[in-house]
């Protein structure tokens, strides 16, 4: 009894360990630094899905009803509990999908896996996103309700779906008509998605490197050491060309912020308001090279404000949009952008207007120039070869509301 009741026990444990060892390798674990901190998630074996088959229509409907049935439910949870942790907005939180998406299916060894993978995580995430095909190309757009101006989209039920996977095909693209959206109802899938950017991630802070800068004012050199960070780069590298309210509100990341604008205000902090907006003009004017966007990039691309401080060069969108930063986070003023033809400026709301008023809505306005021109324009003036020109009011910020 006693030798049957010891091999008992032995194929007791022999079980034991035998569940346990497949419990340990049923699942894959994943690790990946992002921004501030590293991203950690586990995912089962039954989520590696097989895709090198033909793209086609039934076979990308194939591929979602095998992972629909995997325990996918960890891998979004995960994903959406740091989503809520960080407070990321919807195009940061895009980037940590694709890099989850990387980590399981690599771009470089299938990208119509990869981009499935994409999808899929986004629709699971809540996102009403859709892959079309067509020319051999798998193409993933996203439903999307701002002004975005420069990249394909899709009208299906007279819901706009944006394209987010553009930039990989360049010239490649065909014309959207060529490529047909798969029909598959995804209940989860109803948010829309949002290309608003209203907070930068907490990067690392040995992650940043200093950047001088310097410009004269009243014959007074000002110099500085900035804090920049290479991945905001990354971060907009295939951001579209939103609305100016968009864009003119990204803001800086804690660091950068930190060792700039507390800088600013105690260098203008006895001046008077009218004073202290013409240095911070002067300074967006002067503290950077310009360069025009189809020149430098080859296209036309609007800079967030971290952006232009770490870039080499800039043209006026990007000085515009940095200008309206500075004197909304050091005065909070009213201001509106001007967009002319081939050139968009500033102008800011005093107690009283400075030079030729620009009307709005009732109220005066005092242009700004915060790109170099011909002449040193000081508060209201305009350039000569604007006088005249027609332009639009493309934002108008009140700080009241």
């Amino acid at each position: 009894m006693n030798a049957l009741y010891k091999y008992s026990i032995f194929l007791l444990l022999t079980a034991i360990t035998c569940i346990f060892s497949n419990t340990s390798v049923k699942a894959q674990h994943y690790a990946f630094d992002f921004y501030e901190g590293t991203f950690n998630f586990s995912a089962d074996q039954n989520l590696n899905i097989d895709f090198s088959t033909e793209l086609s229509q039934s076979s990308v409907k194939s591929f979602y009803n095998k992972i629909d049935q995997s325990s996918y439910k960890d891998v979004i949870n995960t994903l959406l509990a740091y989503k809520e942790k960080h407070k990321l907005n919807d195009w940061l939180y895009y980037q940590l999908i694709r890099k989850t998406a990387q980590q399981i299916s690599p771009k470089a060894e299938n990208y119509n896996r990869y981009t499935l993978y994409k999808w899929f995580l986004m629709t699971k995430s809540g996102y009403d996103a859709k892959v079309a095909i067509g020319n051999n190309q798998i193409i993933f757009y996203v439903r999307n309700n701002e002004d975005i101006s420069d990249i394909p989209f899709f009208m299906i039920d007279d819901k706009k779906y944006m394209c987010l996977n553009y930039h990989d095909y360049g010239k490649l693209f065909k014309r959207e008509e060529i490529y047909i959206p798969v029909k598959i109802k995804i209940p989860e899938a109803t948010q829309s998605f949002s290309y608003k950017v209203t907070r930068m991630p907490d990067f690392k802070p040995e992650d940043y490197t200093e950047k001088q800068i310097s410009f004269n004012y009243k014959h007074k050199p000002y110099h500085f050491k900035i804090k920049i960070n290479n991945e905001v780069e990354n971060i907009f590298a295939n951001y579209p060309v939103v609305d100016f309210e968009t864009y003119f509100n990204i803001p800086l990341s804690r660091e950068t912020y930190e060792s700039l604008i507390p800088i600013l205000k105690e260098n203008i902090k006895k001046m008077p308001t009218q004073k202290g907006v013409d240095y911070l003009m002067r300074f967006t004017r002067y503290a950077f090279l310009y360069e025009d966007d189809e020149e430098y990039i080859g296209k036309e691309k609007r800079f967030s404000p971290e952006q232009t401080l770490l870039s080499g060069q800039s043209d006026c969108d990007d000085r515009a949009a940095l200008f309206f930063y500075l004197v909304k986070e050091i005065y909070n003023l009213p201001m509106i952008a001007m967009l002319y033809p081939t050139h968009i400026t500033m102008a800011v709301q005093f107690d009283k207007p400075i030079g030729e008023a620009i009307i709005y809505n009732g109220k005066s306005y005092s242009v700004c120039e915060p790109t170099p021109q011909k002449q040193d324009l000081k508060i209201g003036q305009v350039a000569s070869n604007l006088k005249g020109q027609v332009y639009q009011i493309v934002y108008a910020y009140n700080p009241s509301k």
